[in-house]
């Protein structure tokens, strides 16, 4: 070899800087797409929304004097007469999320989730990290009849697919009737759901939505206000439906309405409970 040409290792150099290149424009472009797809289904959600009916009434005694008695008095705590119904709400929320089993450890997660009652809809796009310096972004939805979730890594490989299906279309359903305690209006009659007693201190919603339902029942605490709520929830991981809990507290009044500000969800199973997301509620904008 003369000694002029420059060595076997020196040539490579620039192959494995191209493609390095190459796999890193890779990476730029699918997150981008990937964000892209997830602002397109937040414009989609709320222009279902603004296409509905308009300006929604305002809460009165009378919208829940047929209620089942725990469900009336929840209600007479959380809102007040003259209350706007809520169109749109966003939230953003701050915790911790668990992949995996009872030992597997809790990482940060950070969303923003948004919300629409007419039609009943909502996104939630979450970062997680998974590991340090590695993130994942995952998007979680209930839109036009569709469950979907999807999960990439630095919001580009993607790790996890699901949906639309039945059983994640019902579930998702679940999720949004779950999650209204955040938007109190949308638990109301005048929002679809119905109601059935089971107690005085519990009751069955049951909202429809097209050719998808969900059912759940809310139990109530001394102070009237949602406590926890039982379902059962399509799970992935079994294939199959298993027991599902979440449980709300640290109440406080936001635009008027009395809101939970912190909230945990777990899986009911044989071997005992499995919490795998736990988060405090930032801020919440509502649109009326």
């Amino acid at each position: 070899m003369s000694s002029s040409e420059p060595s076997p290792s020196r040539r490579r150099w620039p192959l494995l800087a191209a493609a390095l290149g190459v796999v890193i424009a890779a990476i730029v472009f699918a997150r981008r797409r990937f964000a892209t797809e997830i602002n397109d289904h937040v414009d989609a959600l709320y222009a279902a929304a603004d296409s509905e009916q308009p300006a929604p009434p305002r809460f009165t005694p009378d919208d829940i004097e047929s209620l089942p008695a725990p469900v009336r008095r929840y209600f007479e705590r959380v809102l007040e007469p003259g209350q706007p119904h809520v169109r749109t709400a966003r939230l953003r929320q701050q915790g911790t999320f668990r992949l995996g089993g009872a030992d597997a450890d809790w990482r940060p997660l950070e969303a923003t989730q948004h919300v629409t009652v007419r039609p009943p809809g909502f996104v939630w796009d979450a970062r997680i990290d998974i590991a340090p310096l590695v993130p994942a972004r995952v998007v979680d939805l209930y839109r036009a009849g569709d469950g979907i979730l999807k999960a990439r890594l630095f919001g580009a490989i993607p790790v996890a697919s699901a949906g639309p299906a039945p059983e994640m279309n019902e579930g998702e359903l679940l999720r949004y009737l779950v999650e209204a305690v955040w938007v109190p209006t949308a638990l109301l009659p005048e929002a679809g759901v119905t109601w059935e007693a089971i107690d005085d201190d519990s009751a069955r919603a049951t909202l429809e939505d097209g050719d998808v339902t969900a059912s759940v029942v809310f139990h109530f605490d001394a102070d009237d206000e949602i406590e926890r709520v039982t379902a059962e929830r399509y799970r992935q991981e079994d294939d199959d439906y298993a027991s599902w809990t979440g449980h709300f507290r640290a109440y406080e009044r936001r635009d008027g309405m009395r809101v939970p500000t912190e909230a945990e969800v777990a899986w009911t199973l044989p071997d005992g409970d499995l919490p795998y997301w736990r988060a405090t509620i930032e801020a919440i904008d509502y649109s009326t």
